[in-house]
C-alpha cells in the first residue's frame, strides 16, 4: 500500500458511515481535530466522535481533492487536502467544505493516520 491507496481506501472508508471500516486506518495514539475545533486524542475517544457523526449525518457523501503532498518518506508521509461534505441532519440537507492536514506513518509495512487536522475554508 502507498500512501495514495491510503487516502483512497480512508476515503472509502469514510463513506460507509462504519467504524469498523476506518478503525484499521487508524494509530492507537491518533489525534483528530475537527473543523469545529474539537480535539479527539487517541483511538477510543476518536471512535465515540466518529460514531456520534456517523449516527448524526445520515445519508454522507464525502470527497477529498486536490491532495498536496509536503512530505514523503518510508515511513512518514504529510499532505493537505480539500474536502467537501453533504448529508442529511435532522432532516435537513446540510454541506460543508474546508482543508485539511494529515500525517500517515508506515508501521507494520501498513499506512496509517497518526493525526488529522480539518479547518474551514479560508475567507478571503
Amino acid at each position: 500500500m502507498t500512501p495514495e491507496d491510503f487516502i483512497k481506501e480512508y476515503e472509502q472508508a469514510l463513506k460507509s458511515q462504519d467504524w469498523l471500516q476506518v478503525d484499521p486506518l487508524f494509530h492507537e495514539k491518533v489525534c483528530v481535530t475537527f473543523s469545529s475545533g474539537t480535539l479527539h486524542e487517541g483511538k477510543p475517544q476518536v471512535k465515540i466522535a466518529f460514531e456520534k457523526n456517523f449516527a448524526a449525518i445520515k445519508s454522507e457523501e464525502y470527497q477529498m481533492s486536490n491532495v498536496r503532498w509536503i512530505m514523503k518518506t518510508e515511513s512518514l508521509a504529510t499532505y493537505l487536502f480539500d474536502y467537501n461534505w453533504k448529508g442529511i441532519i435532522n432532516g435537513k440537507r446540510i454541506m460543508g467544505n474546508g482543508i485539511g492536514t494529515s500525517v500517515l506513518l508506515k508501521e507494520n509495512d501498513r499506512w496509517v493516520l497518526l493525526t488529522e487536522n480539518l479547518h474551514k475554508p479560508p475567507t478571503s
